[in-house]
């Protein structure tokens, strides 16, 4: 199966699913929501990031408004999402960096930013500057090695061996379809092989058959 034709059939089961991934997040270029809502995102569910970031944003516009905000009083405005009170503290931190500046459009520049590792960086060069790049969770991570797609240790390594393997103008559709993929079918903990409509290229579940 090509990968146009797995991240088609990933796409389709996740939204017909109802995958959170799909259902939840609005679209938008905004440097700054994009940004923000990706860190809050880290190690939070998509339904807990949606609401949090919902809530911020109503009355946080632009780092300006970030940097204005009391500490503790973000932190209780973002309580819900994982490890909410490092993330204000990272937040404050970003709206003293980047305040009246214009957010980097290159990795190199966006890691160097408090709390912006690769996976984060590269959702903002995705969705904000249509950069041809993959971002790569939990979720891309796993699915990859259960497929068989990579084999690997980390993230770090997922990203640079799917950059080889996935051709350019596809890279960056792998994250949404393989997030959704994961919420509603690959999913961390009993994972519904045998609903899979790609299992027989997978690696994982001929291992566990």
């Amino acid at each position: 199966m090509d990968i146009e034709t797995l991240l088609s059939v990933m796409e389709d089961e996740a939204k017909r699913r109802k995958a959170p991934v799909y259902t939840l997040k609005k679209k938008t270029t905004d440097p700054f929501r994009v940004l923000v809502s990706a860190i809050l995102s880290t190690r939070t569910r998509d339904e807990q990031t949606a609401a949090v970031a919902e809530k911020l944003f109503k009355d946080v516009k632009n780092f300006g408004d970030l940097k204005k905000i009391d500490e503790e009083e973000l932190a209780e405005l973002i309580r819900g999402v994982g490890f909410y009170r490092n993330k204000a503290r990272i937040l404050k931190s970003l709206a003293e960096e980047l305040d009246g500046k214009e957010i980097p459009d290159s990795l190199d520049e966006l890691i160097k930013l408090p709390g912006v590792g690769r996976k984060v960086a590269n959702i903002v060069l995705s969705e904000v500057f249509g950069k041809d790049v993959i971002a790569v969770d939990t979720h891309v991570h796993r699915i990859a090695n259960r497929l068989g797609i990579v084999s690997t240790k980390t993230p770090e390594e997922t990203e640079m061996e799917l950059m080889k393997r996935v051709p350019e103008g596809s890279r960056r559709r792998i994250n949404k379809a393989f997030v959704g993929y994961g919420q509603t079918v690959c999913r961390p903990q009993k994972p519904l092989c045998r609903e899979c409509r790609i299992s027989n290229m997978c690696r994982y579940y001929f291992r566990n058959l």
